[in-house]
């Protein structure tokens, strides 16, 4: 599978907020007719969340999962003049620029375990996903907020803002790297694989996940996101940390994968 570049579109209306989501995501409609999950670059928890959508979203979308299509969203301050809340007229005007927005959905639904049992009888799937959230950190895949859609009766990821928190603070990220992810053991998903499961995930799913895509996925980022870090340098330096973190975490032994089978069997 080859690494595809993100179309740029231009938001033409804002419709309404998605009040349910910390960076107060909102429905918008682009100059191409389509309808978008947009997240702001002005919103409190700031461009790093818009980073780890993209870096996090097109690793799943690489490895097979269902993603809705990621792409940049230009946005003028003129889309908030008739907005009367006054919050959205200035997270609009904070986020003039280039912003990051996923397709919308229209029709699905907020997965449940308990009511869509027959989409997790898949437990190769549900064992690569619990690898993959291991893998990128994702706090955001519990019972209490799956960030999982059914579609069209098929799994679909969405919403990896909260996924890298590494990268709100670099200090020791090198460490870091190397270091498991104990709260996947809260991760929906986990009570329905065995540890046979997630142990055949990572030996299929590591290995497809070398420099050269990771290199590809990361030099998506657009410059202006990045930079802002001074103990990392340059634009460039910035990007590479990024890269050398992913290798570091996939390099053999990986402690996250060790500890999603540790936390499973203690279930």
């Amino acid at each position: 599978m080859t690494i595809t570049p993100l179309r740029t579109v231009s938001a033409t209306r804002y419709i309404t907020p998605l009040r349910e989501g910390g960076s107060l995501p909102g429905i918008v409609e682009a100059d191409d007719d389509g309808t978008y999950v947009l997240k702001f670059r002005g919103a409190g928890q700031g461009i790093r969340v818009l980073v780890a959508e993209l870096i996090v979203g097109e690793l799943a979308r690489y490895l097979g999962f269902r993603m809705p299509e990621l792409v940049f969203a230009e946005l003028d301050a003129a889309l908030g003049r008739a907005e009367p809340d006054f919050e959205i007229q200035e997270l609009i005007k904070a986020s003039v620029g280039l912003n990051l927005a996923m397709d919308y959905l229209p029709g699905s639904m907020t997965f449940d375990p308990l009511v869509t049992q027959p989409l997790i009888d898949d437990q190769a799937l549900a064992a690569r996903l619990v690898w993959f959230d291991a893998l990128t950190t994702n706090v955001d895949r519990t019972a209490r907020n799956a960030n999982l859609l059914v579609w069209h009766k098929q799994l679909w990821l969405i919403d990896h803002g909260a996924a890298l928190f590494f990268h709100h603070s670099w200090k020791d990220w090198q460490d870091r790297a190397k270091s498991p992810f104990n709260m996947i053991k809260d991760h929906v998903l986990l009570p329905f694989v065995t540890v046979e499961d997630l142990e055949r995930a990572d030996a299929e799913l590591a290995p497809q996940l070398n420099e050269a895509v990771i290199s590809e996925i990361v030099n998506l980022i657009p410059d202006e996101w990045l930079g802002d870090v001074p103990e990392l340098g340059d634009v460039t330096a910035h990007r590479q940390a990024y890269i050398e973190y992913f290798c570091k975490r996939l390099e053999a032994p990986r402690a996250f994968a060790q500890e999603a089978s540790r936390a499973r069997l203690k279930l």
